[in-house]
């Protein structure tokens, strides 16, 4: 059965007010994956007045207007179908808050003060909509508050928002001071326990530039933080970092903006207090947080029911094909010489096979490097590095060989993936060939694989299909799996 498109939906757009940041983002493309198309920040730090005298300081209030209102003009001129104006923690607490949010209205936006409740459930969300299967808790860590939620099985259960935004805690908390504040917010409910041999999934600026530190630092071969690992023993390492080493240096190490360096120490005094309150089996950065859960809010059930890496690949291959979405046809027509395939490596197949014409018009000496910089850097979610690595490796091998893939990648694999993968490759390229990239003829052959033999098929009235370069593929895809090739016209 063909997949179905997820239809467009955008341009949508959210300013998010912060307590650290003032960001504009405007989506697009699928509604269940949206892509970003616009993404534009200032670190107002309107959350820094709250620590002298619990107000918005009027230099971060002057500065933050004149974007939002460059921003409201800005999304004007895009045809946005829709525009969310958010405020949390900093303006929800600030005693000139309600004198803020009027200021905001005269420019023309509709902002929504969100509750504590509200912001904590929207991060969960967010969470979920990039990691469908996230079980624990999920923390966002913002400028002016800490939100904790419980998330499981695709729904978010209670939440708390804690006063402990980095501009409020200092830049180097004692994480003595922090647990007794955290553990008098969860009390004795559901919240206190959800993490335990389950995950912690870290949201926020701040949390997300201490897992790019991790990976810059530990020199990750695929140094992208959504999904990123941290593990337990990482965090007490990454405080003495920030403690003996110059900002400068660390920021050249990873990367992060200078804005955010100062509250590093911060997030990870934080984040070890997290670690001994809420004993996590693992600790997993989110690159999807409140702004992707307001849109995922609001979506059906059925396109929430999606899987997020599926939905994105159906999305791109349809866009950058050359005859159409044929993905899921592709797979089925390979599956038969991978019954053994592991539900999670079935599933990482047939991404491989909705992404397998996406660079048809490179050059053809560097189809190869183009599919797999797409399949390993692209913007997917639902995906980890090690799920990035296995997509290049088959995509590789379906545009004609190694061009592109990183060796550094490899040590990604477990035993057998990388001969597994580039099976998958081969298969690909010996049905696109065989096809022309076009599904009716696609589906005038099979495959069957026995234990000495791989036997292509091919209808008699079809028989033209097969030559010189299906034969020399046929024998490359052969020897990938270690049988003998063999046609037949019936």
């Amino acid at each position: 059965m063909r997949a179905t498109l997820p239809r467009p939906f955008g341009p949508v757009g959210i300013i998010d007010i912060g307590s650290n940041s003032v960001r504009f983002v405007v989506f697009g493309g699928s509604a269940r994956v949206p892509s970003t198309f616009f993404n534009e920040k200032i670190m107002a730090a309107l959350g820094k007045g709250l620590v002298m005298n619990g107000a918005l300081e009027d230099k971060a209030v002057s500065e933050t207007l004149e974007a939002l209102a460059r921003f409201r003009l800005l999304g004007k001129e895009m045809g946005l179908r829709k525009l969310h104006t958010v405020a949390t923690a900093a303006v929800r607490d600030a005693s000139n808050g309600p004198d803020f949010l009027r200021k905001v209205t005269a420019l023309g936006l509709k902002p929504r003060l969100l509750n504590g409740a509200e912001e904590a459930e929207l991060a969960g969300l967010g969470v979920i909509s990039g990691i469908p299967r996230a079980m624990g808790v999920a923390a966002d860590l913002g400028g002016g508050s800490l939100e904790l939620v419980g998330i499981a099985r695709g729904a978010v259960g209670e939440g708390v928002s804690l006063p402990l935004g980095v501009l409020r805690v200092g830049e180097d908390p004692r994480v003595a001071d922090l647990i007794p504040q955290i553990t008098a917010a969860l009390g004795k409910g559901r919240l206190r326990d959800a993490a335990l041999g389950n995950g912690l999934y870290l949201v926020g600026g701040s949390f997300r530039a201490l897992g790019l530190l991790d990976l810059k630092l530990s020199k990750h071969p695929l140094p992208i933080v959504h999904q990123h690992r941290i593990t337990p023993m990482r965090i007490a390492e990454l405080r003495a970092i920030l403690r003996e080493r110059p900002l400068d240096e660390v920021k050249q190490v990873a990367g992060v903006s200078r804005s955010r360096l100062p509250t590093l120490g911060a997030a990870a005094a934080l984040l070890d207090a997290l670690m001994h309150l809420l004993g996590p089996r693992k600790v997993v950065v989110s690159a999807y947080g409140l702004r992707e859960g307001l849109l995922f809010r609001d979506l059906d059930e059925a396109t929430k029911a999606q899987d997020p890496l599926l939905a994105a690949a159906l999305d791109v291959g349809e866009q950058l094909g050359r005859f159409g979405d044929h993905g899921a046809a592709l797979d089925q027509w390979i599956a038969p010489l991978f019954l053994d395939d592991s539900p999670m490596l079935a599933r990482l197949r047939l991404a491989a096979c909705l992404l397998a014409d996406i660079a048809w018009n490179a050059h053809p000496d560097f189809r190869a490097e183009r599919a797999v910089d797409m399949a390993v850097h692209g913007n997917w979610v639902g995906i980890d590095a090690h799920g990035r690595a296995l997509l290049g490796r088959a995509l590789s091998s379906a545009f004609g060989g190694d061009g592109g893939f990183s060796k550094s990648l490899l040590v990604l694999l477990a035993p057998g993936e990388n001969d597994r993968a580039i099976a998958w490759g081969r298969a690909i390229r010996l049905a696109q060939r065989l096809s022309g990239g076009t599904e009716t003829l696609l589906r005038k052959s099979r495959v069957e694989l026995t234990p000495k033999r791989i036997t292509l098929t091919i209808s008699p009235r079809f028989q033209a299909l097969y030559g010189e370069a299906i034969e020399r593929r046929l024998r490359q895809l052969a020897m990938s799996l270690g049988r003998e090739p063999a046609i037949r016209f019936g």
